[in-house]
């Protein structure tokens, strides 16, 4: 399937079912600044592969690549803060962490993909 858009891409669409997960875990949580960098982490993974797909320059596509997975590196951490912390559900939390190496995995390879293709 050709990728006509970012909302075609897999890595994409991952980015912003984990961001809509989190969203809705941390609806409750009183530590705002950490609940609020958690979030803003999040947005910024599919936000940065958004903006580099529509820029339309492949070198510039690929920075944003790698700004996404640096956001993806530092949710992760956060996570794993939140598990110090018990802010997030035990339950959800290895999922999660899961989800971020994932999608890190997978910004990886488009990487590799349109350094190498394009």
């Amino acid at each position: 399937m050709a990728v006509e858009r970012f909302e075609d891409l897999e890595v994409w669409q991952e980015a912003m079912t984990l961001t809509t997960s989190l969203y809705k875990e941390l609806k409750d949580c009183r530590n705002f600044s950490l609940r609020d960098q958690i979030q803003r982490s999040a947005v910024s993974i599919a936000s940065n592969i958004a903006e580099g797909f529509e820029r339309k320059s492949n070198k510039e596509f690929i920075q944003h690549l790698y700004i996404a997975k640096g956001s993806c590196g530092e949710l992760r951490t956060q996570l794993y803060l939140c598990k110090e912390l018990n802010i997030i559900d035990k339950t959800n939390l290895p999922e999660m962490l899961e989800q971020t190496r994932k999608i890190s995995a997978k910004l990886v390879k488009l990487i590799r993909t349109r350094s190498e293709r394009f």
